[in-house]
């Protein structure tokens, strides 16, 4: 009985760490122009949040902004004018990528 109790508590304690880690995360989205840097870095022109059938990921707000792709989890790799959607957490002046989602060839996977 001692034993379920403390395995319990352990899962209990380890999702309560994941989630406190997920929770401090930002998110944007936006069509990446830049790669550099053997694709560490990477340059997103940001959209907004007003989908339409002419913008299905959102308009463009004229802002870019840099991401430190280093230790992210990605999934499809980004490539110059795809759409991406950045999970992050800003450390000092950096923006550091927790997750990435490659939109566009995500929604083209579907069909």
């Amino acid at each position: 009985m001692k034993r379920h109790l403390l395995i319990s508590l352990a899962a209990i304690a380890a999702v309560l760490c994941c989630v406190s880690l997920s929770l401090g995360a930002e998110v944007a989205q936006g069509k990446c122009v830049k790669i550099e840097k053997d694709g560490t870095l990477v340059t997103i022109e940001e959209y907004d949040i007003q989908f339409s059938k002419e913008h299905p990921y959102g308009r463009s707000t004229g802002k870019t902004s840099v991401y430190n792709f280093s230790k992210a989890e990605v999934g499809v790799p980004a490539a110059v004018g795809d759409v991406l959607r950045i999970a992050f957490v800003v450390k000092g002046n950096e923006k550091m990528a927790v997750r990435v989602m490659n939109v566009s060839k995500q929604d083209l996977m579907k069909k």
